[in-house]
């Protein structure tokens, strides 16, 4: 079956800020849950190509070139096919306004051809509730319907299906010039409508809409430097990331693509990581998105509302803010080329990993100064939260990477409570907070001190993974980007050089790729091995960036490694978690971390090489 996948690099990504779906080369829907992002799948063919599901159109012809391409400063998708017989193309984009009553995460596929004439099969084969449900299929005049227990949905097009369990097909002729409309969508019911289509004439309006809608929202970018089109590529992602109704932003669009094909290391990444959105915030704030900013603001603020008795935060919520995300495994489905178990939710929810509250204040603290001014209320809540971390910065935990081995006294925790810290007395001292000044800038340096002490190894000369242990770890190029350490300081300098060594020279770095740590000397419980972290590499580009305001040629080396590592994106612009051994996408995509740090690496690049100061 592995046959039957396509590379995970081979897929587009649509939405509407309320859910997303994957359109691969061929013209195959393979990804889309509805209504929202963390629902239950209709189309998941990219976890099991059997049984998942999925919306396919595809030229009947044999001898095809296939191209795919985003409009311009749009989400709107190109799939475009070259044969002998002609130039045919699937736009296919979700509307980002509601209509006639069917209110958002509809799918509109419009097939036309261009030159020549191209016969087509169309294929609709859902399969409900993760395919865990049964339906049935009513073929009406102007399309289909589909009813399953929980979920309605409608299948409107101008061309007579005809049935073929589990689903319904068609095929069509189009000559040059010609087109037609293809539009799911769900009903509040088992509905009613008479007409469910689309005219050509509404089709090419609400194609034009939605153009209009994601280019003005482009427009409000800030970001004119090197690299434009990928940081652009890059916020785009991020707003189709972002779940409208809350501001919560997912880490990723999917759950359980492999992070190694028949490996375990499979997770369900729908859902908002503080980590992951107060990372993003950031990357928006740089580049002028401050409303997108604001609306996550929004759902931070009523998540501190939330605190547990302690005072202290969950690791990550629902989108819609719930705070229980038990984790199951689908036993019946195969997994991307046989990669299982198929996990949905996450046990991660219930981990301790004290580092969220150094991005989180960080987060805020950026906030107040680029954004809006912070209300007091938000402050008492912060207050508790860094008193929290006051008590319990000397704990063990399971840290950014949420290793599944056990608790440790990882060193990048103890580095983002001292930036909790830091960023709190910061906070209280430029809006005049009421602080625990004694207690906090005490804590502060006593966790500047133990870092420096307990998290150094003279051995290796750089800093490492915890307390006790030689092994490396990415995340201590983060030191100088959150002002622990200058980026001149010697012995960043000499972690940077000890990362920046292949793994058989005891080094991070496979041809200028970042593993997060190596898994023969940093065991994570896991079995299985993984690929180079995306967001460790543009990490290395930062930390190499604002070294080489004092080593020009570190500078040199940060372009030459962002510029290598722009050629990894995928034909689209686009990136999952990990690149494989072979180069390849790995894990689930798009993720939203390794296009945060993009942007970032890009606008401190780009200052630093135009010499400006960045922060």
């Amino acid at each position: 079956m592995a046959a039957a996948y396509h590379p995970i690099e081979d897929y587009g990504v649509i939405g509407n800020m309320r859910t997303v779906a994957l359109v691969a080369k061929d013209g195959s829907i393979d990804w889309f849950c509805f209504p929202n992002f963390d629902s239950p799948s209709i189309f998941a063919a990219i976890l099991d190509a059997a049984k998942g599901g999925y919306f396919r159109i595809l030229p009947t012809a044999g001898d095809l070139t296939r191209k795919q391409l985003y409009w311009p400063d749009t989400n709107v998708l190109v799939t475009r096919f070259l044969c002998p017989e002609g130039v045919g193309e699937i736009i296919d984009y979700m509307p980002v306004i509601p209509r006639r009553g069917r209110g958002y995460g509809g799918i509109v596929r419009r097939v036309k051809v261009v030159r020549g004439t191209m016969a087509f099969r169309v294929e609709c084969r859902p399969a409900f509730n993760y395919a865990r449900d049964k339906h049935e299929i009513e073929l009406v005049k102007s399309g289909a319907k589909f009813h399953s227990p929980q979920l309605h949905m409608a299948l409107a097009s101008r061309i007579p299906f005809k049935l073929e369990e589990p689903g319904v097909c068609a095929e069509f002729t189009l000559n040059e010039g010609e087109s037609t409309s293809f539009e799911l969508y769900g009903l509040k019911d088992e509905g009613r409508e008479e007409r469910l289509g689309l005219s050509e004439e509404e089709s090419d309006q609400l194609f034009r809409t939605t153009v209009e809608y994601w280019r003005l929202w482009l427009s409000r970018s800030t970001y004119h430097g090197r690299w434009r089109e990928m940081v652009h590529r890059s916020a785009l992602v991020l707003k189709l990331l972002t779940f409208e109704p809350t501001g919560a932003i997912v880490a990723a669009a999917t759950c359980s693509l492999p992070e190694a094909i028949g490996g375990s290391r499979n997770w369900d990444y729908r859902y908002t990581w503080i980590r992951d959105a107060a990372f993003t915030l950031y990357s928006l704030l740089r580049i002028g998105f401050t409303e997108e900013a604001g609306q996550f603001m929004d759902f931070l603020d009523a998540r501190c509302h939330e605190l547990a008795p302690d005072g202290s935060l969950q690791v990550m919520y629902g989108i819609d803010g719930r705070q229980d995300l038990t984790e199951e495994t689908l036993d019946h489905l195969e997994g991307y080329k046989g990669s299982h178990p198929v996990r949905i939710g996450n046990a991660a929810f219930q981990q301790l990993q004290l580092d969220i509250y150094g991005e989180l204040m960080d987060s805020v603290y950026l906030f107040n100064k680029h954004g809006t001014p912070i209300s007091y209320d938000l402050w008492l809540y912060l207050r508790r939260l860094t008193n929290w971390v006051c008590a319990n910065w000397t704990r063990e935990d399971d840290a950014i990477w949420e290793v599944r081995g056990g608790k440790r006294q990882f060193v990048y925790s103890k580095l983002m409570c001292w930036v909790a810290l830091d960023r709190a007395l910061r906070l209280a001292e430029k809006r005049s907070f009421p602080a625990d000044w004694r207690r906090w800038i005490e804590v502060r340096d006593q966790i500047y001190e133990t870092v420096m002490k307990e998290g150094w190894s003279a051995k290796r000369g750089a800093f490492v993974q915890s307390y006790g242990s030689d092994a490396l770890d990415a995340s201590a190029l983060l030191m100088p980007l959150v002002f622990f350490l200058s980026p001149a300081d010697p012995r960043m300098l000499r972690t940077i050089d000890a990362i920046n060594k292949p793994p058989n020279q005891g080094g991070l770095v496979s041809d200028g790729l970042v593993f997060r740590y190596d898994l023969r000397y940093s065991p994570d419980g896991l079995k299985g091995m993984e690929g180079t972290f995306n967001i460790c590499t543009f990490w290395l580009v930062e930390a190499l960036t604002r070294a080489g305001r004092n080593d020009p040629s570190r500078l040199d080396d940060a372009r030459l490694l962002f510029e290598h590592m722009l050629g990894y994106a995928n034909h689209l612009g686009l990136y999952a978690e990990q690149t494989g051994l072979h180069g390849q996408a790995m894990g689930n995509f798009p993720q939203a971390f390794t296009h945060l740090a993009l942007i970032s690496a890009a606008v401190n690049l780009d200052r630093a090489l135009s010499g400006k100061v960045s922060r």
